[in-house]
């Protein structure tokens, strides 16, 4: 590898790790990337497997990148992606099935990954909210059964290859994602993309501010992550709110967060469709939810309810709008789909309002017409009062809603994968 092509990839990969690696010296990385015994003209592919353990499913990333032997960073040719549900922490009392469906999802990294390329191709882990939720022993067990199955498979499987991921470095490693799919991270100027990622059990906004103020008025010093990229200081504000993710948001609305007596309890609420009654299970708990068949139902009072799980909570960062344009991914694309105001395929950009106009919508006429999923208007009412009344966007700002950018899944898994191999020190 040329000596500024060996320089540029560094920079790339050091914006990817926290505040305490950001100082890490040079690597010299011709030993990381395995050498390519086909192509003629001195590429080299290499490969990585991530797997996204999430609180709602399980996600593998096979990811393809090329080293060509000019001046440039490594491309990302492609990603081969696979997810099933539930997620992980469903199996918290049976951790030995959750490690069979890790064992399932491993087929398509077996699929993709030239069998001469397995033993050089690293395999890791990371899971989020949904294990950071559960108590540590069972959290641990789940970790464990993963592990067994990594160490059977014929991939490489680094130190801490499995683990559980700082929700800060969730909004970092998504950020890092989306702005390098997008080619951002390669501009000369700092105009860059900010990111809303709504999972099941978290939630996550991470910018790069404009204003000093918005830095000086954070609550608390972990809100601003600070690396340098292409011999620029960045200062990106970020923060990951667990228990606001849209699964766990839905428990605290009904009131059924931490509750007991699960077996004979019902938690009712006027963001269900009144004759709505059945079972609904997350987190590895099952729940008996309804409407209020003698309550009134809709959008004011499903507000109402949801407002109580956001204000407080949720930090107003001071500059959003004069910032940048935001992309909002996971549940937030999902909804909007489910909704009817995008599509499944393109995605699309919406304003703020527009989720606000489609809630009324559902919540007001739940009843005479019952939406796609009976918790459509809970969720979208959620999603209104997260974006309006928790981070303070205005009714007028935009968001691009999306899924796939240059076909690769918008999520923290691009970035961890770099940075997985910023941290390799292998000589």
């Amino acid at each position: 590898m040329k000596p500024t092509a060996m320089l540029l990839l560094l920079a790339l990969l050091s914006a990817a790790g926290l505040s305490q690696a950001f100082q890490t010296s040079l690597l010299d990385l011709s030993g990381i990337l395995p050498s390519l015994s086909r192509p003629a003209n001195h590429s080299r592919i290499f490969y990585a497997v991530m797997f996204d353990a999430g609180s709602t499913g399980t996600r593998i990333h096979v990811y393809t990148f090329i080293q060509s032997g000019s001046d440039e960073l490594p491309l990302l040719d492609n990603e081969m992606f696979h997810s099933i549900k539930p997620g992980l922490s469903a199996y918290a009392d049976h951790p030995e099935v959750a490690g069979q469906t890790v064992r399932m999802l491993l087929k398509v990294a077996r699929k993709t990954v030239p069998r001469l390329e397995w033993k050089r191709t690293p395999l890791f882990l990371r899971a989020t909210a949904g294990l950071r939720l559960l108590p540590a022993e069972k959290a641990q067990a789940l970790l464990e059964q993963v592990q067994h199955v990594f160490d059977e498979s014929p991939f490489s499987v680094p130190d801490n290859g499995v683990s559980i991921m700082n929700g800060t470095n969730e909004g970092i490693l998504a950020w890092i994602s989306l702005n390098f799919l997008t080619g951002h991270l390669k501009a000369p100027s700092k105009k860059t993309v900010g990111i809303l990622d709504l999972g099941g059990g978290s939630t996550q906004i991470t910018f790069l501010p404009k204003l000093k103020k918005t830095i000086e008025s954070v609550p608390v010093a972990d809100y601003i992550a600070r690396f340098d990229f292409f011999n620029s200081t960045y200062e990106l504000y970020t923060h990951s709110y667990l228990g606001n993710g849209l699964m766990a948001a839905r428990l605290a609305t009904l009131g059924a967060l931490g509750a007991e007596g699960l077996e004979w309890r019902v938690f009712k609420s006027s963001c269900l469709p009144k004759k709505f009654r059945d079972e609904w299970s997350f987190g590895g708990l099952t729940y008996q939810v309804s409407g209020d068949p003698d309550g009134y139902v809709g959008y004011k009072l499903c507000y109402q309810e949801v407002l109580k799980v956001v204000k407080g909570i949720i930090h107003q960062p001071y500059e959003l709008e004069d910032n940048n344009v935001f992309y909002a991914f996971s549940y937030y694309f999902d909804r909007a789909v489910d909704a009817g105001l995008i599509d499944g395929v393109q995605g699309g950009t919406l304003e703020v309002r527009d989720f606000k106009k489609r809630a009324k919508e559902v919540c007001n006429k739940m009843t005479k017409n019952p939406p796609v999923s009976p918790f459509l208007c809970m969720d979208m009412t959620y999603i209104t009062c997260l974006l309006k009344d928790g981070f303070g966007f205005k009714e007028s700002a935009v968001l691009q809603l999306t899924k796939k950018v240059n076909n690769v899944e918008a999520s923290w898994a691009l970035g961890a994968t770099l940075d997985h191999f910023h941290h390799l020190k292998i000589r």
